[in-house]
């Protein structure tokens, strides 16, 4: 007899394996001035430490689903862990920038695969009407990991080494790899069909290049001869990926899946919430530093609320969800945190940091019920079969999603700023993006308002189509 039930063991290996995952990708910048400094090299060329590994998380991201429905999801997931594990050890280990370099590309590819793969298994071990419980502890490692990993990567840096935020993911990963490997069962799709090459040929590049258009245009100025090629490239393959996958009966990218109107309208709203929640983090600590000349430790102290609100919001989630159901929930949370994002547009000299900290804590709370109610809902009506898919091409949307909201956010920035006489952003242009930031929701608002409770029930009698077939399970 197992000492672990499955639904035990997949929880505690996907929310560390999320929680480890999440926390790379926000410890990294508080080092880079080290390891510039450490390297010898300049701020750009540096900065590519973080390109390698976007572009090529976004290059895995289309084939993680399938390569998981064909090889078995368990196969695919610890591989992931292994690669994240393996290139973390190398990463701490670089002897010079062009080894980190190509270290952090392989970290990329683990961190690629790892989160279709892990929500797919997550999604079919859960059926609908159980996932709301669950719920309360899959936000970990979305809203304590992020605020976690900079005042982690600040003492590492400073007390020990830069290379300290990417030895932290050894011992994580192996007591992962090694308690998925007694105890997670494994799940092969029968039906997974072939590999789709066309698609694969259009959406890697594709993703690729529109990640590094929307990544870099802040950085270069969109204007920029390599964004702007990058982008157009990007934006013609996807293009093109759509009236491929189309044609393909089975696609990498399955499209169709918007057929079913809770996952077109949840994959919407969940695109234009990532847009505005990351946009407000990236514009809000700006803001703090360059405009009002905080310190990066007091800006930490006062965005960690937020990540408070999404912990606390996750608890309440579920009975919100019971009470109200998704559209009065969804459409109320993003209406409140919209209104939270206004309200710290105003911020200036003389704001009370603690009346800052409610205000994002708030955020946090009122998003937090959004954007678990979202992750429910949007997978309520698709089945075990086609859940490898539909967590990859939710992942790739939202991967978008975030990117766009920051390019988005920069724009804004720089544009305001044309009119400033040392061309830096002033107080108003971060707040005119603070605005835009909130316009991302009241965009996701406006398709919760349009969207029906019988669609997206999660206690439908899809309940029995998602739960693994028994003859599944190898």
């Amino acid at each position: 007899m197992r000492p672990f039930n499955q639904r035990t063991v997949v929880s505690i290996v996907y929310v560390s394996a999320m929680f480890m995952a999440a926390m790379d990708a926000s410890v990294i910048n508080m080092a880079l001035p080290t390891i510039i400094q450490e390297f010898q090299t300049s701020p750009s060329t540096a900065g590519i430490v973080n390109i390698g590994y976007l572009v090529s998380l976004a290059v895995c991201l289309p084939i993680a689903g399938w390569l998981g429905d064909r090889w078995g999801t368990k196969r695919i997931f610890l591989i992931a862990i292994g690669m994240f594990t393996a290139a973390s050890a190398l990463c701490g280990l670089a002897d010079h920038l062009a080894a980190l370099n190509l270290f952090r590309i392989i970290q990329g590819a683990g961190g690629g695969l790892l989160t279709p793969v892990g929500m797919a298994i997550l999604f079919r071990t859960f059926p609908p009407q159980e996932r709301p419980k669950i719920s309360r502890v899959l936000v970990l490692p979305v809203a304590v990991a992020p605020a976690l990993g900079p005042i982690i990567s600040g003492i590492f840096t400073d007390q020990l080494s830069w290379r300290w935020i990417f030895y932290i993911n050894i011992p994580i990963g192996i007591v992962i790899l090694l308690f998925g490997l007694l105890y997670l069962d494994e799940h092969i799709e029968s039906e997974a069909g072939r590999f789709d090459l066309p698609g694969f040929l259009l959406s890697a590049p594709g993703m690729a290049l529109t990640v590094f258009a929307l990544s870099q245009g802040p950085v270069r100025g969109f204007s920029s001869p390599d964004v702007l090629a990058a982008g157009i490239g990007g934006l013609v393959l996807l293009t093109a990926l759509v009236f491929v996958e189309l044609q393909v009966k089975k696609p990498l990218i399955d499209l169709r899946l918007f057929a079913d109107r809770a996952f077109k309208t949840m994959s919407i709203i969940s695109l234009f919430s990532a847009a505005g929640l990351l946009g407000m983090l990236y514009v809000f600590p700006l803001m703090y530093q360059e405009a009002l000349n905080y310190s990066a430790l007091d800006t930490a102290l006062i965005t960690f609320p937020e990540a408070l609100g999404l912990m606390l919001a996750s608890q309440l989630m579920p009975r919100s969800l019971s009470k109200l159901g998704p559209r009065r929930l969804i459409s109320a949370a993003l209406l409140c945190a919209a209104l939270m994002f206004a309200l710290l547009s105003l911020t200036g000299s003389g704001s009370n940091p603690w009346f800052l900290r409610m205000l994002l804590f708030l955020a946090g709370f009122f998003l937090g019920h959004a954007v678990g109610a979202v992750q429910i809902v949007t997978f309520a009506n698709i089945s075990s079969a086609s859940m490898g898919r539909a967590t990859t091409l939710f992942n790739v949307q939202n991967r978008i999603g975030s990117a766009f909201g920051v390019a988005i956010m920069s724009c804004l920035l720089a544009v305001m700023s044309r009119h400033a006489d040392n061309l830096q952003p002033d107080l108003t242009a971060y707040r005119t993006a603070l605005l835009g930031a909130a316009g991302f929701l009241l965009t996701a608002l406006c398709f919760a308002l349009r969207m029906r409770d019988a669609d997206a029930s999660v206690h439908s009698s899809s309940s029995t189509r998602t739960a693994p077939a028994a003859g599944s399970r190898q």
